[in-house]
């Protein structure tokens, strides 16, 4: 494998193409501005602003059009978060645990610190992916290639203990909501047989509930109800300082750090992306920050950092495999992978070897972003958080019409309405009996990761479970995550008293 990656630093001059292009520049930019306020609007996805640039840059120079579609990629995660805080509706997957936070910041009318905090924090994060991207691809790349889908299915059951950190009351609640969550990731055909699977005959059904229509709903729609049932006053917002000061940011970059590698590592595996890093970001901060500003929920400052800092950290990591193996890292790369074969580039290990200019000029054009990022990021927040204080009367009727708008506008189909609206009115009796919806929309993620993957592990153990158990302490990755999820499903008290336990000893022995 060493060998495929000997000519890696040889196009490195690429990296200030796009910084020498007028053009490229302010395509750039261009797609970090349209990224943002595309990310921000509920149902319109980054993928399919990327999937709708492929036709319209079709017979665009390369460069151009990979920097217009990069631009969008960077600014749509990071646009995710306006509406999550300000709205309490995340404006892209990556976004929702954003909302845990960030919301309750604007209800106590530091929706300014909020989103100034997201900016910062992704621009962080932006640059920490990049760094790693520039220097251990072939190594990273390699990592990847070897997870199985044993370690793939362990993964998802790390990120199910989450449960208790996304829980601010009863965990059997909680865990309720999670396998719900589960149960509606399965609707649809089954992966394997192609049998239809929970549509009681509804052929609508038959394709399976898309994630973001059951976001909006639990998200968007059920917080206007509940917003009508308790006739919630508008709060005035402080915005006479944007940037966070330095001391936030001194205090926490050690979280900010932690969380950007946790997002890159992740964003590194096939299949996974920013929503996934993020919640396991927010799991960490929750686990290791002893004294927050306030409680995790009630307006932490640290659950936006660690959230808002893996998602785009993950954007630097969901290239790896797409440029030094070829395999998409999520639903963006997946396409990029296609926008780029169509203008005659086929990533993977000889594209890193014989035409590494392309992966240094992607370099460059993510670095650009990352600039333009912040740029675009620290202006409109003025303007951007005088949403929260539009009378209840105003504001909720277009909660409403942006949930309706966003839910048809992802397949053009009137039943993902109806099921924004079920899902809406089941989160908003959640929220009044204190059921969490976060970990539904966490149970949903998971669902087709642990299904898809469970199958495969078993087919590859040749249906023998005894052989299947055994392939946990046979593999080196595999083990180290199987301890990792002993370890997280250890209870914090018990943690403590193994902690004393062997201070008490070492002092003894001293």
């Amino acid at each position: 494998m060493a060998s495929l990656f000997s000519g890696y630093f040889a196009g490195f001059s690429s990296f200030f193409t796009p910084y020498t292009s007028i053009t490229m520049i302010l395509w750039i930019a261009v797609g970090v501005f349209l990224g943002i306020y595309l990310g921000a609007i509920p149902g319109l996805s980054v993928t399919m602003a990327v999937s709708l640039l492929i036709s319209f840059t079709f017979s665009w120079d390369t460069y151009p059009a990979l920097a217009l579609m990069i631009g969008v990629f960077t600014g749509g995660v990071y646009g995710g978060s306006r509406a999550a805080v300000l709205l309490n509706i995340p404006g892209a997957p990556a976004a929702v645990a954003t909302t845990f936070d960030g919301y309750p910041l604007a209800k106590k009318g530091e929706a300014g610190i909020a989103m100034g905090l997201s900016t910062t924090e992704s621009v962080i994060g932006g640059f920490v992916g990049l760094l790693c991207l520039m220097l251990f691809s072939p190594l990273i790349g390699r990592l990847a290639v070897n997870f199985s889908a044993r370690d793939y299915l362990l993964l998802a059951i790390m990120a199910l203990f989450l449960v208790g950190s996304l829980s601010k009351g009863s965990l059997s609640k909680a865990l309720i909501t999670a396998f719900l969550g589960v149960v509606v990731g399965m609707i649809g055909m089954d992966p394997v047989t192609a049998q239809p699977r929970l549509t009681f005959g509804i052929p609508n059904l038959l394709a399976g509930v898309n994630f973001v229509v059951v976001m909006i709903g639990l998200f968007g729609m059920s917080e206007a109800l509940y917003q009508l049932h308790y006739c919630m006053k508008p709060v005035k917002q402080k915005v006479q300082k944007i940037l966070p000061s330095w001391s936030i940011i001194k205090e926490n970059l050690p979280l900010a750090l932690r969380s950007s590698l946790l997002g890159m590592i992740v964003g590194a595996l096939p299949g996974t992306g920013g929503d996934i890093a993020s919640l396991i970001a927010y799991d960490h901060a929750k686990r290791v920050v002893k004294n927050p500003n306030r409680p995790f929920g009630e307006g932490a400052y640290a659950g936006v950092i660690a959230p808002e800092s893996a998602n785009n950290a993950a954007i630097g990591g969901s290239f790896i495999p797409m440029m030094t193996l070829g395999i998409p890292g999520d639903s963006v790369t997946a396409i990029l992978i296609g926008a780029l074969t169509i203008h005659g580039i086929r990533p993977g290990p000889l594209l890193m070897n014989d035409q590494p200019q392309f992966f240094w000029m992607i370099v460059g054009s993510l670095m650009l972003a990352n600039c333009f990022l912040l740029i675009f990021g620290l202006t409109g927040i003025r303007m951007f958080c005088k949403v929260v204080e539009v009378p209840k009367h105003i504001i909720i009727p277009v909660i409403v019409v942006l949930s309706i708008i966003g839910s048809y506008s992802i397949n053009n189909s009137v039943m993902d309405i109806y099921l924004m609206f079920f899902f809406g009115i089941l989160g908003y009796l959640f929220k009044m009996h204190d059921f969490p919806v976060a970990t539904m929309v966490l149970g949903i993620i998971l669902s087709g990761i642990l299904d898809t993957n469970w199958r495969r592990a078993m087919n590859i153990a040749h249906n023998h479970f005894g052989e299947f158990i055994s392939g946990f302490f046979t593999h080196p990755i595999s083990l180290l995550l199987l301890l990792l999820i002993i370890f997280v499903a250890i209870p914090k008290s018990k943690k403590q008293k193994i902690a004393s336990l062997f201070h008490r000893k070492s002092g003894a022995e001293a």
